[in-house]
């Protein structure tokens, strides 16, 4: 059996994607990457990456809203299935959406 290799991506406003990183295996079946990231620019870049390494699937906190769901799938395109944890309003990021925090 091969090992699926995927990624859970957190916000948090001070995260720093080379410092808030680990990787979780188990002996056959998954290789997770966990990464704090700041913003929904840093999550762009951080799912490509993912991707670019190997990474199948991204699953994203309830952090992020709608906006930062969109913007991440279509960072990786169809090379990764993106999905979500859902909050309407996320209680750690002062009970707001991580789209109140990122707006372009």
């Amino acid at each position: 059996m091969a090992r699926a290799k995927v990624a859970f991506i957190f916000l948090a406003p001070d995260s720093d994607p080379s410092k808030h990183r680990a990787i979780i295996s188990t002996p056959e079946a998954l290789a997770l990457t966990v990464v704090g990231v700041k913003d929904y620019d840093q999550a762009a870049e951080v799912a490509r990456e993912l991707v670019d390494q190997g990474v199948e699937a991204i699953e994203l906190c309830g952090g992020f809203g709608n906006l930062g769901l969109a913007r991440v799938s279509r960072a990786v395109g169809k090379k990764a299935a993106v999905g979500a944890v859902r909050f309407d309003i996320h209680p750690l990021l002062g009970c707001r959406s991580g789209d109140d925090l990122n707006r372009a």
